[in-house]
């Protein structure tokens, strides 16, 4: 019986079944340029950084990357110390110097990120963040076994984070970056919730109660940690401190499946996923307890795996099963969700990236799963994950 449940558990977070055919480029949607974007001309003084600064850029919905002299923006890095980055940005055809700052990171590679993100939020004129400099943690196969991972937005700086040579699932960051909250499988052989410290990377228990435990997700403001514990029978929803202690029970829906919380921006609110009414719906519940309200995105009768944006309230990215597996958001503002991938192939996993416009998903087909950036406005997707990583999946967003 435990078994079952754990399988139910996963199964409804994960979309086990795949359903699309395989893509001959798996990840990548090209859109038409259009009025919408801003041409832009993009280098930087040495190979690696010039390189970094084009694959920034180019995953962009709102640049087109351009060697053309006309182009409305100039974007220029120069590496200036070890871990410091200038960045001038220009008007086009040999104009005005619009800004000129330099940035500091954690080495040359992050304050390139960084000031790349100067760049954006300087120019693309619509108030967006930047997102470059955002940290991922994810899933990769690369010995063979599921283990978690972390690394820059485009797999630089890749560490290595469990070695439980066994299967790991889910993992998502704490709102500062200090610690990874991850399901693993590998003490009891059943799913159980660890941290990891991810500056001295020791590994701690935070749930292992009776039954199995997964689909852990700190609150924005750190304050509590929503997850899915079936030690009274059935999966269900509680939500407990950050610490772990009292986790309180928030739904009693006794023979269906509770899967893949988010908290809301001001962490007083929790998306789920609920096979209650049959098939996979999203639903919302207070932190502090009472009747969920289920979402009607009419996008499709499976809707699983949300992720609320931050930057922009009222949106809410899920994977809907229309055919294959692709991401739709719903708009609480006009309670209406749309599909806004267009890939020839399973576009699962959502998680949002700072300015509200672009996420992270996993692009999968029979053979391939692999980490993409989305524009939900274009639909343009951009593969970011090298093929020496294996299988890579389940990435979750920690912003700049």
């Amino acid at each position: 019986m435990k078994k079952l449940i754990t399988l139910a558990v996963l199964g409804l977070a994960a979309g086990l079944q795949l359903q699309a055919a395989p893509a001959k480029s798996l990840g990548d949607i090209t859109v038409n340029v259009d009025s919408r974007m801003l041409s832009v001309r993009v280098s930087a003084n040495t190979p690696e950084l010039n390189a970094l600064a084009q694959t920034a850029f180019r995953s962009h919905g709102r640049y087109n990357v351009t060697t053309n002299t006309n182009a409305q923006y100039e974007i220029k890095f120069t590496a200036v110390a070890g871990n410091q980055v200038k960045v001038d940005v220009l008007r086009g055809g040999g104009g005005a110097a619009l800004h000129s700052q330099v940035v500091s990171g954690s080495n040359a590679r992050n304050a390139l990120l960084k000031a790349a993100d100067v760049a954006v939020e300087k120019t693309n004129g619509l108030g967006l963040k930047g997102f470059f400099a955002s940290k991922l943690t994810f899933i990769s196969e690369l010995t063979g076994k599921k283990e978690v991972y972390s690394g820059d937005l485009f797999f630089g700086n890749v560490l290595q984070l469990t070695k439980d040579k066994a299967s790991a699932l889910s993992p998502r960051w704490s709102p500062n970056g200090s610690h990874i909250i991850y399901t693993s499988f590998y003490k009891s052989g059943f799913p159980d919730v660890f941290l990891i410290d991810t500056s001295s990377y020791q590994r701690t228990t935070f749930a292992s109660f009776k039954g199995t435990n997964s689909g852990a997700r700190y609150s924005p403001n750190g304050a509590h940690v929503a997850m899915v514990l079936s030690g009274e029978g059935n999966p269900e929803l509680y939500v407990a401190s950050a610490s772990g202690v009292r986790p309180k029970r928030l739904t009693f829906s006794k023979d269906s499946v509770e899967a893949s919380p988010c908290f809301s921006p001001d962490s007083s609110k929790i998306v789920y996923t609920s096979d209650v009414a049959g098939g996979p719906q999203l639903y919302v519940i207070p932190v502090s307890g009472g009747t969920p309200t289920r979402l009607s995105t009419g996008v499709s009768s499976y809707c699983a795996e949300p992720d609320w944006s931050r930057a922009k309230p009222n949106l809410i990215a899920f994977t809907a099963r229309t055919g294959g597996y692709q991401i739709a958001v719903y708009d609480m503002s006009t309670g209406k969700g749309k599909s806004v991938s267009k890939a020839p192939y399973d576009a699962i996993e959502p998680s949002w990236l700072a300015d509200g416009r672009h996420l992270v998903y996993t692009a999968r087909d029979k053979a391939t799963s692999v980490i993409c950036i989305l524009d939900t406005e274009t639909g343009k997707s951009t593969k970011i994950t090298p093929s020496s990583l294996g299988q890579v999946f389940q990435a979750s967003v920690l912003a700049p």
